[in-house]
């Protein structure tokens, strides 16, 4: 297996990856692992996998649990499943709108949701619906209309614990006459957890 280690933030370099589906950069996939608390033999769904990268790190610490990734996107999904065999774990993988599954997959301890297609709170709402209670939801995005969708929502819904984190992080590159710092997207992580 590539990663040969029980914390998360996999290396970004060794997953399969191609430049029409979005991948949730290492540094920002550690955070996110956080604030799920996850427990071994948990189960999780993923909403928006897009490259699998998340899911890949949910198998890896839940060791025995459930993962359940959702895409809508049938790049995605195939890139999800590479990902998956490559790190040698499973997860279900399911090729539909989250809005249009979600209903029918069983509650679960944490939710991650990635992408959400301009449907926040629609899958927010059903998303709460499948968390037990003590479960928790983190909604990453980096765009603000998501976050204000999100955190209207939690603020309508039986969430607490809510916690919303703003993540810029910068790379180091080398260049000829050193090593200089080039910035990403800054990411917002909103957690909270279900009474």
């Amino acid at each position: 297996m590539p990663w040969d280690y029980c914390t998360p933030g996999i290396c970004d370099e060794l997953f399969e990856r191609t430049e029409k589906v979005p991948i949730t950069k290492e540094e920002i996939r550690a955070l996110v692992i956080s604030k799920l608390r996850l427990k071994e033999g948990a189960s999780v769904i993923d909403v928006g996998c897009g490259s699998g990268s998340i899911t890949v790190e949910l198998c890896l610490q839940t060791r025995g649990g459930t993962i359940y990734a959702i895409d809508l996107d049938q790049e995605a999904i195939k890139l999800t499943t590479k990902n998956l065999e490559k790190f040698k774990v499973h997860a279900e993988i399911i090729n539909s709108k989250a809005q249009d599954i979600l209903q029918y997959l069983p509650c679960v301890d944490a939710i991650i949701i990635g992408g959400t297609l301009g449907n926040t709170e629609e899958i927010m709402r059903l998303a709460i619906e499948r968390l037990k209670s003590g479960g928790r939801l983190v909604i990453n995005t980096i765009l603000i209309e998501t976050m204000y969708k999100a955190i209207t929502t939690i603020n309508e819904t039986e969430l607490e614990e809510i916690d919303i984190t703003q993540v810029t992080i910068a790379k180091s590159r080398k260049v000829m006459t050193g090593t200089m710092m080039i910035a990403r997207n800054p990411v917002l992580i909103i957690s909270a957890t279900k009474r």
